[in-house]
Formats: structure tokens, sequence, C-alpha cells
């Protein structure tokens, strides 16, 4: 069976764009494949878990 999918949102603490993305957990942390907001920003972020 597939892992559970939860949904995380994201957002930018440098230029305020927020990303909603389903992700997987992965043992203590969760996977979305995001990697880097649209202002080049790849550290500061502030990320909440929803669920599903």
């Amino acid at each position: 069976m597939d892992e559970a999918r939860i949904k995380v949102s994201i957002r930018c603490r440098l230029c305020g764009e927020k990303f909603v993305l389903r992700g997987r957990r992965d043992g203590g942390r969760v996977d979305t494949g995001f990697k880097m907001c649209l202002c080049n920003n790849t550290d500061d972020f502030e990320i909440e878990e929803m669920p599903v």
C-alpha cells in the first residue's frame, strides 16, 4: 500500500509567496519535492502540515 500523503503549506519568509503541496512522510520529515521559491530563496520558509 502507498504511504500516507499529507498536505503541506509552505510560505517564503522573504517574499511572502505561499505554496500548498502534497507530500509524503519519510521517517521524521516530510518530502514534497519543493526546492526553491520564485525569489531564489532555498532555506527560509514557514512550513505547516495540514490533514488531508
